[in-house]
């Protein structure tokens, strides 16, 4: 009897160690930071959920039959690779916004992959040692009550053991509070990322071009990927002197991660009242302005080649005349370059929403081999990345072009944190780094006249957005009265959003930062 209950406590062991290594970051933030913070409502609810979980698969692990004892461990292992991964690349946990990020983010997992080696192994060591502790959890408890324990007749119905093992997921699907646990989120976030609500229109154009005659012919915004400031200023500003561009310094993104840097880029934001339930699927977009002042709009991505990316939903590429998928290797950006010089030499009233292949990392991947030596700092390979992604590509692009016709704006979807083995950006406590990009624009004499002859650097990238509506003939007060302040004048906020930049349900809040202090200073 004292033998059999040691082994029942091994078995239990087994189990509760495997539980915590798929499950630590939930468990720290979801009950030990809740508690931490006095609030205990929460972590109690959240102690609750996880502990009935864990009992549902508990008794699923032991009394399964071997085939879906199994199965259920394959499925237990991706769900928990997934979290486990995550967690320990960014400190930090999945919920369904974080998980439609992810998959925006899936083209780069190759890359993520390769920069992060060292805790994406670690993180799928912890999850094999989990499945490990599970098996062993099964085999110690099933030898106290039989010789041949694969083959234990299961003295709970298998009805029961399987409805508890789903009932948690039902649950959660029916609002239940609580965290969901790592080894069964994962199939819960696909199947409600794949029934939400089609995404709603765009809102109509409110504003009336009131000089469209006078308007630019062509206007083009151009969105590197991770180019931050300082190295930009320092390797390619020098060189365009010559271009005589205008120069906003060290400004502001709108996020640390490309994809909402883009979606904010492209809805426009009302800067002095956006707020958590601000809906930006709804906003009338760059495209919808463009259009109702008579241009034609354009996308090229040299990012793929395939859809398009950076959750463009289908209301708003109903707006997009042509998209160009354009990733050609490490010539995109200079092939993209001699594309929209050449559409700039057209008649054509154009809007050109460019973004370039830039300098994700591995930054090693952007630069032909021996560009510098193979053990060079980060630093190095982050500005030879940079010097090889730009090399002739404003030479390209402005070469022949009637500069007094077109509108051009350089800059980048946000910066980057050069130091080793932390998240040069997206990260989940963001630095200063990570929102310090590089904007330069090209603007015709007549408009360039009414900036300032030295401009400081407290400009923000939302700001792009109603300067544009004034190239196209909006008047530019009703511009900056919707969107805020345009490039000729200081930022009136400073806002970045985080992952979940627009909601996937009604209801749901994204997550927004307002500040009237740069991000960058």
């Amino acid at each position: 009897m004292r033998q059999n209950l040691l082994y029942m406590g091994l078995s239990f062991a087994l189990f509760c160690a495997g539980y915590l290594l798929i499950n630590q970051q939930i468990l720290v933030q979801s009950i030990l930071y809740r508690a931490a913070a006095n609030d205990y409502h929460s972590a109690i609810i959240a102690l609750v959920a996880m502990g009935l979980q864990a009992i549902a698969l508990l008794v699923g692990l032991i009394f399964l039959p071997k085939r879906l004892f199994w199965l259920a461990l394959t499925l237990i292992g991706i769900s928990a690779t997934i979290n486990v991964i995550f967690s320990q690349i960014l400190s930090d946990i999945i919920d369904l916004p974080r998980f439609n990020w992810l998959l925006t983010e899936a083209r780069q997992a190759g890359n993520a992959a390769g920069e992060f080696t060292l805790p994406a192994a670690i993180g799928l060591a912890k999850v094999l040692l989990a499945l490990a502790s599970f098996a062993g959890c099964r085999m110690v408890f099933q030898s106290v009550f039989a010789q041949n324990p694969g083959r234990m007749s299961a003295p709970i119905p298998m009805i029961v053991i399987l409805t508890g093992l789903l009932l948690p997921s039902l649950a959660f699907s029916l609002g239940a509070p609580g965290p969901k646990a790592a080894e069964r989120n994962i199939y819960g976030f696909a199947i409600e990322t794949l029934t939400v609500p089609p995404p709603p229109a765009r809102g109509a154009v409110e504003l009336v071009p009131e000089n469209a005659q006078d308007s630019i012919e062509k206007i083009v915004i151009i969105v590197d990927e991770s180019v931050n400031h300082d190295a930009f200023s320092k390797l390619i500003t020098p060189d365009l002197e010559r271009f005589e561009p205008i120069d906003f310094g060290n400004v502001a993104a709108l996020a640390n991660c490309s994809s909402p840097a883009h979606v904010a880029m492209r809805s426009g934001v009302d800067v002095m009242n956006v707020n958590p339930d601000t809906d930006l699927r709804k906003t009338p977009s760059i495209w919808g302005y463009a259009k109702q002042a008579g241009y034609r709009t354009i996308l090229i991505d040299g990012q793929v080649s395939g859809p398009p990316q950076n959750l463009l939903l289908p209301p708003e590429l109903a707006l997009i005349d042509e998209i160009h998928s354009a990733a050609a290797g490490m010539e995109t950006d200079l092939k993209i370059a001699n594309q929209l010089n050449a559409r700039l030499k057209t008649a054509d009233k154009e809007y050109i929403y460019t973004v370039l292949r830039g300098v994700h990392f591995q930054y090693r991947d952007h630069y032909p081999a021996g560009s510098v030596p193979e053990d060079a700092p980060l630093g190095k390979q982050y500005e030879a990345a940079i010097s090889y992604s730009k090399k002739g590509f404003f030479d390209a692009l402005l070469d022949g072009v009637d500069r007094e016709k077109v509108a051009i704006v350089y800059t980048s979807d946000h910066g980057q944190k050069i130091a080793e083995n932390v998240m040069p950006h997206c990260s989940t406590n963001p630095e200063k780094e990570e929102f310090s990009i590089p904007l330069i624009a090209f603007l015709p004499e007549y408009i360039a006249r009414e900036f300032p002859a030295s401009i400081t650097s407290n400009r923000s990238a939302s700001q792009i957005f109603p300067s544009t509506l004034a190239w196209m003939g909006y008047d530019p007060q009703a511009a900056a009265q919707k969107y805020g302040n345009i490039l000729a004048k200081p930022s009136d906020k400073y806002v970045w959003f985080g992952r979940a930049v627009t909601p996937l349900n009604d209801g749901d809040r994204i997550e927004v930062h307002v500040s009237t202090d740069s991000l960058v200073e």
